[in-house]
């Protein structure tokens, strides 16, 4: 009987070290191009209809966003004055998202500011079917000292239930922000006390509300932060999603291997579901070279 060979410790970390380092030399050799050193990345597969939203890019002038934008390949910009919209569509880019008017403090969970909450989201819906956009974004609100949960979600309901069947009548989707809550470090990172912290809980009021119109914004940095499972809920939640947004996490900066999200795999997973709608970077831009930052985002969403 042959004797099984003994290999030694030092042969077997030899063996290793060899392997390592054919391992590197091949992941070296495949390395992904970087837009920042290479020709300038263009959009070219398009089953992503990518949109930008404009405040992250501030102070860069919408116009000259949207040129950008443009020249990249992305179909769509939000998050910019109305004032804008007329320059941003001439140069051929659509209008993703419009305001409900009433930001993400000044929501409906707390019933002082529901007049304000109809009017906003009214004129929101009004402009939206002026110019051909489908969503209008709406929020919770901030939680309010000495209401309970199950008040709060009442109050919710019912003032998108007052409101839904007008966007119904314009066809525009009234379209809800999940935010975390988690992040304290900037205003627009994180919202400690926002009230619809819990994007299943969010879903639960969009199913009361009980309209088609009544739609889920899937914030794909802010589900990470408070829920996770991603890939798992844009499956589960597919029929309730009218808009994504992006961003990498921590930090709601690039798309990059600084964080943690495995965008590739989102995107093609949205791809999956059979979703047209739009996908908006909402990163916050800390390359020197912002635009070079919204290529690469582009790049890595274009699958």
């Amino acid at each position: 009987m042959s004797r099984i060979p003994v290999f030694s410790r030092r042969k077997l970390i030899a063996g290793a070290a060899v392997t390592a380092a054919a391992t590197g030399s091949t992941r070296a050799a495949i390395k992904q191009p970087d837009p920042r050193e290479e020709a300038p990345f263009k959009i070219r597969n398009g089953r992503i209809k990518q949109s930008i939203m404009g405040w992250c890019f501030k102070p860069m002038p919408a116009k000259t966003l949207a040129k950008h934008c443009k020249e990249i390949g992305l179909v769509a910009i939000e998050g910019i004055s109305a004032d804008d919209y007329s320059a941003v569509r001439e140069i051929g880019l659509e209008i993703s998202l419009v305001s409900g008017g009433h930001g993400f403090k000044n929501g409906p969970c707390n019933p002082k500011n529901t007049e304000a909450v109809i009017n906003g989201l009214a004129k929101g819906i009004e402009l939206a079917a002026e110019i051909g956009t489908k969503n209008v974004i709406t929020f919770t609100g901030m939680r309010e000292k000495g209401t309970s949960d199950m008040q709060g979600e009442s109050n919710c309901v019912k003032l998108w239930k007052s409101v839904v069947g007008y966007a119904e009548k314009k066809k525009i989707n009234l379209v809800l922000e999940h935010l975390n809550t988690r992040d304290d470090t900037h205003p627009m990172k994180g919202h400690p006390g926002y009230f619809g912290e819990d994007v299943d809980h969010c879903v639960e009021m969009i199913r009361k509300v009980g309209s088609p119109n009544m739609k889920l914004l899937f914030d794909v940095y802010h589900v990470q932060i408070m829920n996770g499972d991603v890939i798992r809920r844009i499956g589960q939640y597919k029929d309730l999603i009218g808009h994504y947004h992006t961003a990498g996490n921590p930090g709601r900066a690039e798309l990059d291997d600084t964080q943690e999200i495995n965008y590739p795999a989102i995107m093609r997973a949205i791809v999956a579901t059979g979703y047209k709608g739009f996908v908006a970077q909402e990163f916050i831009p800390t390359w020197d070279d912002p635009v070079a930052a919204l290529r690469h985002a582009a790049m890595v969403c274009d699958v």
